[in-house]
Protein backbone atom coordinates (compact mmCIF):
# COMPACT_ATOMS: atom_id res chain seq x y z
CA UNK A 1 0.00 0.00 0.00
CA UNK A 2 1.29 3.52 -1.01
CA UNK A 3 2.49 5.52 2.12
CA UNK A 4 2.86 8.92 0.79
CA UNK A 5 0.02 8.99 -2.45
CA UNK A 6 0.34 12.32 -3.14
CA UNK A 7 3.66 11.90 -4.97
CA UNK A 8 2.09 10.76 -8.35
CA UNK A 9 1.49 14.25 -8.84
CA UNK A 10 4.36 15.64 -11.17
CA UNK A 11 5.00 19.45 -10.50
CA UNK A 12 3.80 20.37 -14.28
CA UNK A 13 0.36 18.51 -13.34
CA UNK A 14 -0.13 20.06 -10.02
CA UNK A 15 0.43 23.61 -11.34
CA UNK A 16 -2.13 23.38 -14.60
CA UNK A 17 -4.56 21.83 -11.84
CA UNK A 18 -4.16 24.57 -8.89
CA UNK A 19 -4.54 27.45 -12.25
CA UNK A 20 -7.78 25.17 -13.46
CA UNK A 21 -8.96 25.70 -9.80
CA UNK A 22 -8.05 29.34 -9.65
CA UNK A 23 -10.18 29.77 -12.48
CA UNK A 24 -13.08 29.63 -10.86
CA UNK A 25 -15.94 31.69 -8.49
CA UNK A 26 -14.10 33.27 -4.99
CA UNK A 27 -15.19 30.41 -3.18
CA UNK A 28 -12.96 28.13 -4.52
CA UNK A 29 -9.81 30.57 -4.89
CA UNK A 30 -9.47 31.65 -1.67
CA UNK A 31 -9.95 27.97 -0.21
CA UNK A 32 -7.22 26.99 -2.93
CA UNK A 33 -4.96 29.94 -2.02
CA UNK A 34 -5.43 28.60 1.57
CA UNK A 35 -4.88 25.27 0.97
CA UNK A 36 -2.94 24.37 -1.75
CA UNK A 37 -0.60 27.36 -2.41
CA UNK A 38 1.55 29.95 -0.47
CA UNK A 39 -0.34 33.26 -0.73
CA UNK A 40 -0.22 35.68 1.77
CA UNK A 41 -2.77 35.80 4.28
CA UNK A 42 -3.69 39.05 3.05
CA UNK A 43 -4.50 38.16 -0.01
CA UNK A 44 -6.36 35.10 1.09
CA UNK A 45 -8.60 37.32 3.03
CA UNK A 46 -9.12 39.88 -0.07
CA UNK A 47 -10.30 36.69 -1.98
CA UNK A 48 -12.56 35.31 0.86
CA UNK A 49 -14.35 38.86 1.46
CA UNK A 50 -15.32 38.35 -2.49
CA UNK A 51 -17.74 35.18 -1.56
CA UNK A 52 -20.34 37.90 -0.12
CA UNK A 53 -20.09 40.15 -3.64
CA UNK A 54 -19.87 38.08 -6.30
CA UNK A 55 -20.33 34.55 -7.84
CA UNK A 56 -22.39 31.41 -6.22
CA UNK A 57 -21.85 33.61 -2.60
CA UNK A 58 -24.12 36.64 -3.56
CA UNK A 59 -26.12 34.68 -5.45
CA UNK A 60 -27.34 32.47 -2.58
CA UNK A 61 -27.39 35.54 -0.45
CA UNK A 62 -29.97 37.00 -3.06
CA UNK A 63 -32.34 34.46 -2.88
CA UNK A 64 -32.79 34.68 0.61
CA UNK A 65 -36.60 35.62 0.99
CA UNK A 66 -37.86 38.82 3.05
CA UNK A 67 -39.14 36.24 5.72
CA UNK A 68 -35.52 35.29 6.44
CA UNK A 69 -36.05 31.62 4.97
CA UNK A 70 -35.06 30.29 1.63
CA UNK A 71 -37.79 28.34 -0.33
CA UNK A 72 -40.07 29.45 2.51
CA UNK A 73 -39.26 26.82 4.77
CA UNK A 74 -36.46 25.89 7.38
CA UNK A 75 -35.73 22.14 5.53
CA UNK A 76 -37.10 20.35 2.66
CA UNK A 77 -36.11 17.31 0.35
CA UNK A 78 -35.21 19.41 -2.39
CA UNK A 79 -31.65 20.76 -1.24
CA UNK A 80 -32.79 24.34 -1.42
CA UNK A 81 -34.08 25.38 1.67
CA UNK A 82 -32.93 27.43 4.29
CA UNK A 83 -30.70 24.78 6.05
CA UNK A 84 -28.96 23.66 2.92
CA UNK A 85 -28.00 27.16 1.58
CA UNK A 86 -26.32 27.97 4.87
CA UNK A 87 -24.98 24.51 4.61
CA UNK A 88 -23.60 25.80 0.64
CA UNK A 89 -22.37 28.91 2.39
CA UNK A 90 -20.38 27.25 4.87
CA UNK A 91 -18.45 25.36 2.40
CA UNK A 92 -17.94 28.56 0.51
CA UNK A 93 -16.50 29.71 3.43
CA UNK A 94 -18.61 33.38 3.45
CA UNK A 95 -16.84 34.94 6.22
CA UNK A 96 -19.18 35.25 9.46
CA UNK A 97 -17.81 38.53 10.24
CA UNK A 98 -19.26 40.06 6.55
CA UNK A 99 -21.77 41.97 6.39
CA UNK A 100 -24.08 40.14 4.36
CA UNK A 101 -23.13 36.63 6.40
CA UNK A 102 -24.45 38.86 9.53
CA UNK A 103 -27.59 40.44 7.94
CA UNK A 104 -28.65 37.01 6.04
CA UNK A 105 -28.08 35.00 9.44
CA UNK A 106 -30.05 37.37 11.65
CA UNK A 107 -32.45 37.17 9.37
CA UNK A 108 -32.80 33.36 9.75
CA UNK A 109 -32.49 33.75 13.76
CA UNK A 110 -35.10 36.08 14.03
CA UNK A 111 -37.94 35.17 11.47
CA UNK A 112 -37.14 31.38 10.61
CA UNK A 113 -39.00 28.44 12.27
CA UNK A 114 -39.54 24.69 11.86
CA UNK A 115 -43.14 23.58 10.44
CA UNK A 116 -44.72 20.50 11.23
CA UNK A 117 -44.32 17.62 13.91
CA UNK A 118 -45.51 18.44 17.52
CA UNK A 119 -42.34 17.97 18.72
CA UNK A 120 -40.62 20.80 17.15
CA UNK A 121 -43.26 23.05 15.41
CA UNK A 122 -42.63 26.76 16.36
CA UNK A 123 -38.87 26.08 17.17
CA UNK A 124 -36.96 28.90 16.23
CA UNK A 125 -34.42 27.94 13.42
CA UNK A 126 -30.67 27.16 15.31
CA UNK A 127 -33.21 25.61 18.31
CA UNK A 128 -33.46 22.54 15.60
CA UNK A 129 -35.87 19.92 15.95
CA UNK A 130 -35.31 16.11 16.53
CA UNK A 131 -33.96 13.97 13.78
CA UNK A 132 -30.05 14.08 14.85
CA UNK A 133 -28.86 14.10 11.00
CA UNK A 134 -30.49 16.96 10.92
CA UNK A 135 -29.62 18.68 13.99
CA UNK A 136 -25.91 18.05 13.05
CA UNK A 137 -26.29 19.79 10.03
CA UNK A 138 -27.73 22.43 11.71
CA UNK A 139 -25.81 22.46 14.42
CA UNK A 140 -22.98 23.09 12.50
CA UNK A 141 -23.63 26.26 10.20
CA UNK A 142 -24.72 27.56 13.33
CA UNK A 143 -21.49 27.12 15.04
CA UNK A 144 -19.71 28.21 12.20
CA UNK A 145 -21.90 31.46 11.54
CA UNK A 146 -21.88 32.52 15.58
CA UNK A 147 -25.08 31.08 16.56
CA UNK A 148 -26.11 29.55 20.34
CA UNK A 149 -26.50 26.48 19.04
CA UNK A 150 -25.88 24.81 22.80
CA UNK A 151 -29.48 23.29 22.83
CA UNK A 152 -28.64 21.00 19.93
CA UNK A 153 -25.43 20.03 20.90
CA UNK A 154 -26.51 18.82 24.20
CA UNK A 155 -29.24 17.07 22.49
CA UNK A 156 -26.72 15.35 20.50
CA UNK A 157 -24.76 14.35 23.25
CA UNK A 158 -27.49 12.95 24.94
CA UNK A 159 -28.39 10.74 21.73
CA UNK A 160 -25.24 8.65 21.19
CA UNK A 161 -25.12 5.35 20.88
CA UNK A 162 -23.11 3.02 22.54
CA UNK A 163 -20.64 1.95 19.91
CA UNK A 164 -19.88 5.76 19.59
CA UNK A 165 -21.87 6.84 16.78
CA UNK A 166 -25.75 8.51 15.96
CA UNK A 167 -28.10 6.84 14.04
CA UNK A 168 -31.15 8.98 13.22
CA UNK A 169 -33.58 5.62 13.49
CA UNK A 170 -32.05 5.03 17.19
CA UNK A 171 -35.96 6.94 18.30
CA UNK A 172 -37.27 4.01 16.52
CA UNK A 173 -35.33 1.19 18.91
CA UNK A 174 -32.08 1.34 16.46
CA UNK A 175 -29.10 0.53 18.89
CA UNK A 176 -26.56 0.76 15.68
CA UNK A 177 -25.22 3.99 14.43
CA UNK A 178 -24.96 5.18 11.11
CA UNK A 179 -22.50 6.41 8.92
CA UNK A 180 -24.46 9.06 7.58
CA UNK A 181 -25.53 10.22 10.65
CA UNK A 182 -22.19 10.19 12.90
CA UNK A 183 -20.62 12.16 10.09
CA UNK A 184 -23.48 15.31 10.36
CA UNK A 185 -23.06 15.39 13.92
CA UNK A 186 -19.09 15.00 14.46
CA UNK A 187 -19.24 18.27 11.75
CA UNK A 188 -21.32 19.39 14.06
CA UNK A 189 -19.28 18.58 17.43
CA UNK A 190 -16.04 19.99 15.45
CA UNK A 191 -17.52 23.55 14.10
CA UNK A 192 -18.40 24.09 18.02
CA UNK A 193 -15.36 23.23 19.36
CA UNK A 194 -13.38 25.62 16.91
CA UNK A 195 -16.18 28.27 17.05
CA UNK A 196 -16.42 28.59 21.05
CA UNK A 197 -13.63 26.11 22.35
CA UNK A 198 -13.57 22.80 23.34
CA UNK A 199 -15.29 21.48 26.44
CA UNK A 200 -14.06 18.47 27.91
CA UNK A 201 -18.00 16.83 27.26
CA UNK A 202 -17.93 17.79 23.80
CA UNK A 203 -14.44 16.62 23.01
CA UNK A 204 -15.08 13.47 24.41
CA UNK A 205 -18.13 12.53 22.23
CA UNK A 206 -16.64 13.55 19.10
CA UNK A 207 -13.53 11.28 19.65
CA UNK A 208 -15.99 8.68 20.62
CA UNK A 209 -17.58 9.34 17.55
CA UNK A 210 -14.03 9.61 15.56
CA UNK A 211 -12.95 6.38 16.69
CA UNK A 212 -16.43 4.65 15.51
CA UNK A 213 -14.79 5.95 12.03
CA UNK A 214 -11.38 4.74 12.23
CA UNK A 215 -12.34 1.73 13.78
CA UNK A 216 -14.16 1.08 10.36
CA UNK A 217 -11.47 2.36 8.25
CA UNK A 218 -14.19 4.83 7.02
CA UNK A 219 -15.65 2.36 4.83
CA UNK A 220 -15.80 -1.16 6.11
CA UNK A 221 -17.54 -3.38 8.55
CA UNK A 222 -16.46 -3.44 11.47
CA UNK A 223 -17.43 -7.12 12.54
CA UNK A 224 -16.27 -8.69 9.07
CA UNK A 225 -13.71 -6.11 7.55
CA UNK A 226 -15.44 -6.20 4.13
CA UNK A 227 -16.40 -2.74 2.41
CA UNK A 228 -19.44 -1.87 2.76
CA UNK A 229 -20.75 -1.49 -0.71
CA UNK A 230 -23.96 0.22 -0.33
CA UNK A 231 -25.50 2.70 2.11
CA UNK A 232 -29.05 0.59 3.59
CA UNK A 233 -31.26 3.72 3.65
CA UNK A 234 -29.78 5.56 0.20
CA UNK A 235 -28.12 2.61 -1.36
CA UNK A 236 -25.51 5.23 -2.70
CA UNK A 237 -21.62 3.36 -2.52
CA UNK A 238 -19.64 5.44 -0.08
CA UNK A 239 -16.81 4.90 -2.41
CA UNK A 240 -18.06 7.47 -4.98
CA UNK A 241 -17.58 11.03 -4.23
CA UNK A 242 -20.56 14.03 -4.49
CA UNK A 243 -20.34 17.32 -3.53
CA UNK A 244 -22.76 19.08 -1.97
CA UNK A 245 -23.03 15.56 0.49
CA UNK A 246 -25.96 16.86 2.28
CA UNK A 247 -27.04 14.04 4.67
CA UNK A 248 -24.96 10.98 2.63
CA UNK A 249 -21.43 10.19 4.14
CA UNK A 250 -18.74 9.16 1.56
CA UNK A 251 -15.28 8.48 1.95
CA UNK A 252 -14.21 11.89 1.19
CA UNK A 253 -16.48 13.36 3.12
CA UNK A 254 -14.71 11.31 6.36
CA UNK A 255 -11.78 12.53 5.32
CA UNK A 256 -12.48 16.07 5.31
CA UNK A 257 -13.66 15.79 8.58
CA UNK A 258 -10.50 14.32 9.73
CA UNK A 259 -8.04 16.74 8.50
CA UNK A 260 -10.73 19.93 9.46
CA UNK A 261 -9.96 18.00 13.60
CA UNK A 262 -6.14 17.91 13.18
CA UNK A 263 -6.24 13.95 13.45
CA UNK A 264 -3.13 12.85 13.38
CA UNK A 265 -1.72 10.43 10.75
CA UNK A 266 -3.26 6.84 11.75
CA UNK A 267 -2.55 3.74 9.47
CA UNK A 268 -6.56 2.86 9.40
CA UNK A 269 -6.84 5.86 7.17
CA UNK A 270 -4.65 4.49 4.28
CA UNK A 271 -6.27 2.49 2.37
CA UNK A 272 -9.45 5.32 2.51
CA UNK A 273 -6.13 7.67 1.08
CA UNK A 274 -5.17 5.21 -1.57
CA UNK A 275 -9.13 5.04 -2.68
CA UNK A 276 -8.77 8.88 -3.00
CA UNK A 277 -5.69 9.44 -4.83
CA UNK A 278 -6.89 5.92 -7.55
CA UNK A 279 -9.64 7.84 -8.69
CA UNK A 280 -7.66 11.18 -9.91
CA UNK A 281 -7.91 11.68 -13.58
CA UNK A 282 -5.34 11.70 -16.64
CA UNK A 283 -5.54 15.44 -15.89
CA UNK A 284 -5.15 14.97 -12.52
CA UNK A 285 -8.87 15.98 -11.20
CA UNK A 286 -11.32 14.33 -9.50
CA UNK A 287 -14.68 13.78 -11.07
CA UNK A 288 -18.61 14.60 -9.79
CA UNK A 289 -19.42 10.92 -9.46
CA UNK A 290 -22.80 11.63 -7.66
CA UNK A 291 -25.15 14.17 -8.17
CA UNK A 292 -27.94 13.53 -5.70
CA UNK A 293 -31.90 14.83 -6.89
CA UNK A 294 -33.15 17.86 -6.11
CA UNK A 295 -32.71 21.07 -6.84
CA UNK A 296 -29.66 23.35 -6.55
CA UNK A 297 -29.98 26.79 -6.06
CA UNK A 298 -27.10 27.53 -7.98
CA UNK A 299 -24.74 25.31 -10.34
CA UNK A 300 -21.19 24.92 -8.90
CA UNK A 301 -19.95 22.12 -11.29
CA UNK A 302 -20.46 20.45 -14.87
CA UNK A 303 -22.52 17.48 -13.41
CA UNK A 304 -22.60 14.03 -12.47
CA UNK A 305 -19.43 12.51 -14.84
CA UNK A 306 -17.73 15.95 -15.24
CA UNK A 307 -14.34 16.95 -13.72
CA UNK A 308 -15.39 18.63 -10.40
CA UNK A 309 -13.57 21.53 -8.94
CA UNK A 310 -15.21 21.23 -5.63
CA UNK A 311 -14.26 17.23 -5.33
CA UNK A 312 -10.69 18.32 -6.74
CA UNK A 313 -10.21 21.05 -3.93
CA UNK A 314 -11.18 18.30 -1.67
CA UNK A 315 -9.33 15.25 -2.51
CA UNK A 316 -5.96 17.57 -3.32
CA UNK A 317 -5.61 18.85 0.05
CA UNK A 318 -6.90 15.95 2.04
CA UNK A 319 -4.26 14.41 0.44
CA UNK A 320 -1.58 17.09 1.20
CA UNK A 321 -3.20 16.71 4.77
CA UNK A 322 -1.93 13.04 4.87
CA UNK A 323 1.28 13.58 3.33
CA UNK A 324 2.43 15.94 6.16
CA UNK A 325 2.32 13.07 8.34
CA UNK A 326 5.27 11.44 7.27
Amino acid sequence: MATNPPKWQTPKLERAVIQWLLNSDPAIRWQVMRDLTDAPDQEIAMERARVAGEGWGAQLLALQKADGSWSGVAWNRGWNSTMHVLMLLRDMGLDPASDGARRAVNLVRDRVSWRGDAAYDGNPFFNGEVEPCINGQVGAVGAYFGQDVRGIIDRLLDEQLSDGGWNCESVNGSTRSSFNTTICVLEALLEHELRFGSSPEVTEARLRGQEYLLERRLFRRRSTGEVIEQDRKGGRAWTRFAFPTWWHYDVLRGLEYLRRAGVARDERVGEAIELVASKRDNDGRWLLEIEYPGEMPVEMDEGEGHPSRWNTLRALRVLKWYSAGD
